[in-house]
């Protein structure tokens, strides 16, 4: 039961972060938070943890905290932001992606004691890249059009939940579902058991963590600055 106890806590100061970079920093908070976690996202996902028996891996909170900065960004800023703000997180983790691959074909030292375990961590196939920038970047958008669209037709302070999670739910399924067909769908090492399993322990994590978000959205929503 650690894992679960510790993983609420972790979702919890997730939540709490997120709230303290957006009130310390205001919109450029939000642009910096989706730039440090679509890297952090990427990097938290190498780790695999077990809870009620289920294998999971890690990066799944950050990276659902990515659909609420976008949500956050529309509401306020409008759209035409949050676009701004998916292409800022997109460059950001192809950038990170190309700089780390470039940096692992240096040769080491001798001595050297980093060069093995970040190309562990950073020495992705191709195909597991592919998957995580076309996911990003199709989910994305699909969440700023769909968020946009209920903007229009739910457009009240108390209809925000509706916005957040009609939105967020539908994108999320998306992501889930282009990353585990291009990363795992068709390959021999993952049959269709194991590929229906991570798509759903994964989507529905997301989910649960999106729900829960509402909340700390509201509260957030409410955050005023003296230059806006």
């Amino acid at each position: 039961m650690f894992n679960f106890y510790w993983g609420v806590f972790f979702v919890l100061v997730n939540f709490v972060l997120f709230l303290a970079c957006f009130r310390l920093f205001g919109k450029m908070g939000l642009y910096a938070w989706i730039g440090f976690a679509t890297v952090i996202a990427n990097i938290q996902v190498t780790e695999t943890i077990q809870m009620f028996g289920i294998v999971m891996t890690l990066g799944n909170t950050i990276y659902a905290s990515l659909y609420m900065t976008t949500d956050l960004i529309n509401e306020r800023y409008g759209g035409s932001e949050a676009r701004k703000a998916v292409w800022f997180g997109f460059f950001t983790l192809l950038a990170t992606t190309v700089l780390m691959q470039m940096v692992l074909a240096f040769d080491p030292a001798e001595g050297d004691f980093a060069h093995e375990p970040l190309s562990v961590i950073f020495g992705l196939m191709p195909r597991l890249a592919l998957a995580s920038l076309s996911a990003y970047l199709v989910s994305q958008f699909l969440d700023v059009r769909v968020f946009s669209a209920l903007k229009r037709r739910f457009g009240g302070r108390s209809q925000f939940w509706i916005r957040i999670n009609g939105s967020t739910i539908l994108s999320q399924f998306v992501d889930s579902l282009v990353f585990c067909t291009i990363a795992f769908a068709f390959h021999p090492e993952y049959p269709w058991e194991i590929w229906i399993q991570i798509f759903l322990t994964t989507y529905v994590l997301k989910f649960v963590i999106s729900v829960a978000s509402t909340p700390v959205l509201y509260l957030a929503r409410s955050f005023r600055f003296k230059d806006e």
